[in-house]
């Protein structure tokens, strides 16, 4: 689903290098317009990789009114054709193609190796020719003014290739992973900063030391909030910047889906919860037997609205986020592009809002953990789970 769907798969990056001088977003369309997407639907290419407007996947142009501009935010997409070509066809079409060879040449017994080669790119080239490519759209939303990248997608490949994107498209620039250290960094009180770097795991500053090092943020997390959303209030307050004010009160709580893993010598164990959960018997088992919350889907209400998302414990990737639907009065006098820009605004400021929900309930979390009481916490939930039947 893209971006723009009331619920969407995401996964966040800060931006790290110089920006130019001068108007940026006249620079990011020539960045764009110089690595935009070519179609291959005329030719026999298997693939094409290039940026498309997030407003219409079929065009690529960007100069001009800047149409992927919208106030501070620049939004694209990444657009993937590919065709490809199941190795059963090929190897059928090949069988047919040396059958005919062996036919019009009586003196060879066998295709000779070469010929053979030859002739399966010959059939590949015809059959990519005849196939129509595949389409795949992941779009993105830059926030220029805080440096926040946003990809709706979650998929490692499709991660990489958006890393390797941008990162020729925007000279001088690179993408920084939002991993669970990072956004724990980004969001503690300066007084709370000595004591995550002394809880951090890692020995280096590797982004995946940083990730397989720091796992306890993700497990510490989920399990102190399962048990806040059995045995506390289930009430916060907004701690975060954002679209909403600190202080205001919100809920939020575990339900609908959870996965627990441990890794033992037989290999990796996982135990999924899903539904809705009256009394979490099963997953306060498994946690009775050493396994650890490593995904959950984390509810947040505040008001009228609410918000849901699967969280990806290890890389804090956001599953299946779902935010409120977009509600923008229609007038006849607006013409459609104002209606978009509408749509588009409404829509990021529920899912940044949703986000800020996340950090505080997070940010929460984080002044326990690192403030000098875990330990009696970790006590607490310990004899709770000991006690729960």
């Amino acid at each position: 689903m893209g971006i723009m769907s009331n619920t969407a798969s995401i996964c966040q990056f800060r931006v790290a290098g110089d920006l130019p001088e001068g108007n940026l977003f006249d620079w990011i369309a020539e960045c764009l317009d110089k690595h935009a997407f070519t179609g291959i639907e005329d030719g026999a290419e298997e693939l094409s990789v290039g940026w498309v407007r997030t407003d219409d996947y079929q065009l690529s142009d960007f100069g001009g009114a800047q149409p992927f501009r919208r106030d501070h935010y620049a939004s694209f997409t990444l657009r993937k054709d590919q065709r490809r070509i199941p190795s059963a066809l090929l190897k059928a079409y090949q069988r047919v193609a040396e059958h005919e060879f062996l036919s019009a040449n009586p003196g060879f017994f066998k295709v000779p190796k070469q010929k053979r080669e030859d002739i399966r790119d010959a059939v590949r080239l015809g059959l990519l020719a005849r196939t129509l490519p595949a389409p795949a759209m992941y779009d993105v939303v830059w926030d220029t003014r805080s440096g926040l990248v946003t990809l709706a997608s979650l998929s490692a490949k499709v991660i990489d290739q958006f890393e390797t994107e941008f990162k020729k498209s925007f000279p001088g620039l690179r993408l920084l992973m939002i991993h669970p250290y990072a956004r724990a960094g980004a969001i503690v009180p300066d007084e709370l900063q000595a004591e995550l770097e002394k809880a951090n795991l890692a020995t280096t500053e590797s982004v995946l030391d940083l990730i397989r090092a720091n796992q306890w943020l993700g497990h510490d997390f989920l399990l102190w909030l399962l048990y806040q959303t059995l045995a506390g209030s289930g009430e916060y307050r907004v701690l975060t910047p954002g679209p909403l004010g600190k202080g205001e009160p919100f809920a939020a709580f575990l339900n609908d889906r959870l996965l627990l893993q441990a890794n033992g010598e037989a290999g990796t164990q996982k135990v999924t919860v899903a539904g809705a959960q009256d009394d979490f018997r099963e997953v306060l088992a498994a946690l009775r037997l050493g396994k650890s919350i490593t995904e959950a889907t984390i509810h947040t209400e505040k008001d009228e609205n609410a918000w849901k998302l699967t969280l990806k414990g290890e890389m804090f990737h956001f599953g299946s986020y779902k935010c409120p639907a977009v509600q923008i009065e229609k007038d006849n006098t607006v013409d459609s592009q104002m209606e978009q820009e509408a749509v588009f605004f409404e829509r990021m400021h529920l899912l940044e809002s949703g986000l800020q929900l996340f950090d505080s309930l997070f940010a929460t979390f984080l002044g326990e953990r690192l403030g000098g009481s875990w330990a009696a916490t970790r006590e607490t939930i310990r004899q709770w789970l000991e006690a729960v039947e």
